[in-house]
């Protein structure tokens, strides 16, 4: 196959979907699938893939209609031979799935980390009119999606993410910088999605109780000056430290002691799916996806790799985090099970396996009724 990712976001921003783009493109091209992903120039999405040895294409999509960047996208799927187009945002849809419609490209599909599809007319649009299929990494978005009444049953595919879970990290000292400190850990980007907020004011509400806690958050975004503010007017520089951006969290995850979930929303959080690789218990707001990679029992009430609790309630996440962090052999269970669920369910193989035999299913079908075209 000859496939195509296109990711338009934002050149500082990088997240869990980027990731998975990434991951899946180099999967792909390990298994002798010719693969690229496009992005904007210089962004962190582009730097990455080159990192990990995928081809990469420049396409500056900067809104939802720009017809000179569909007529060079359509140019390049046309003379790449391209099989199979897909598309991150909304607009990447708009512009790269309208190229792909010129270009007479097989397949087009989007791939939805979180709900992106709401039920705008627009959406309902171009969604059902310039692409082929939705991919998406849980059982929650595609039931919600399913209930709009737009879609074939089977139009929403899920493929649960997956990551290589290293062989060897070593912890970052955190005791260097903060010494007789039980870590609680947080990642992602500074943006209201993500919760920080509330994670601080759960900071403020454990800090009149003790002082032996650090929450510590990787990331950069919009509101890391908002952040700062907020530490700086509850006091809490001793007990919240915002650590920058890194690319490579796991060594933090390793030396910390408990992670934590602060989003609103969510597809299927990656970084909670990092820590549980880390062998990290996992406090976690139910967010899209969130029961799904920690495990719950039958009544979907119980987790035995963490704890899920309800988003934007600081005193929610500061007793969930009371309740275990004193308990080294709760913290140590809980972790073990998360690394073990991980391990037999989330690996980057079963991902790229998944991915790749509904794609050539997918072409197959598409192509089957038309004589003359390429077989897979």
């Amino acid at each position: 196959m000859n496939v195509l990712f296109v990711n338009s976001i934002g050149r500082n921003k990088f997240g869990g979907g980027e990731k998975w783009m990434v991951n899946a493109a180099r999967g792909l091209g390990a298994r002798n699938h010719n693969v690229v992903i496009a992005s904007k120039k210089n962004s962190r999405t582009i730097e990455y893939a080159r990192s990990k040895g995928v081809s990469t294409k420049v396409f500056e999509i900067r809104g939802d209609l720009s017809p000179l960047t569909t007529l060079r996208i359509a140019h390049y799927l046309k003379q790449h031979n391209i099989d199979i187009l897909i598309c991150n945002l909304n607009k990447d849809v708009r512009v790269a799935g309208l190229a792909a419609r010129l270009a007479k490209t097989p397949i087009v599909l989007a791939r939805h980390g979180m709900l992106l599809c709401s039920r705008k007319w627009k959406h309902k649009v171009t969604i059902t009119n310039l692409t082929d299929g939705i991919i998406t990494n849980s059982r929650t978005i595609r039931d919600t999606y399913s209930q709009y009444g737009w879609f074939p049953a089977d139009f929403v595919k899920v493929i649960y993410n997956g990551l290589d879970i290293p062989e060897k990290v070593e912890p970052y000292n955190f005791a260097a910088r903060f010494s007789r400190k039980k870590i609680i850990y947080s990642a992602g980007r500074l943006s209201g999605q993500k919760g920080f907020n509330y994670l601080i004011e759960a900071a403020a509400i454990l800090r009149k109780e003790r002082s032996d806690l650090l929450f510590a958050i990787s990331g950069d975004g919009k509101l890391e000056d908002d952040l700062t503010n907020q530490i700086r007017r509850l006091k809490l520089e001793d007990t919240v430290a915002l650590l920058g951006f890194s690319d490579d969290i796991n060594p933090m995850l390793k030396g910390c002691d408990l992670f934590v979930l602060a989003s609103l929303f969510e597809g299927m959080p990656n970084v909670v799916m990092e820590a549980m690789a880390m062998g990290k218990p996992v406090v976690a707001t139910d967010v899209n996806g969130a029961r799904e990679l920690m495990g719950t029992n039958e009544s979907g009430t119980e987790c035995n790799t963490g704890i899920i609790i309800p988003p934007r309630d600081p005193q929610a996440i500061a007793d969930a985090i009371r309740s275990i962090i004193d308990s080294p052999s709760a913290l140590y269970t809980l972790g073990q099970a998360g690394y073990e669920r991980v391990k037999n369910t989330f690996t980057t193989e079963a991902m790229v396996s998944n991915l790749e035999r509904y794609l050539l299913q997918t072409l197959s079908e598409k192509t089957a009724p038309i004589s003359g075209l390429r077989s897979y």
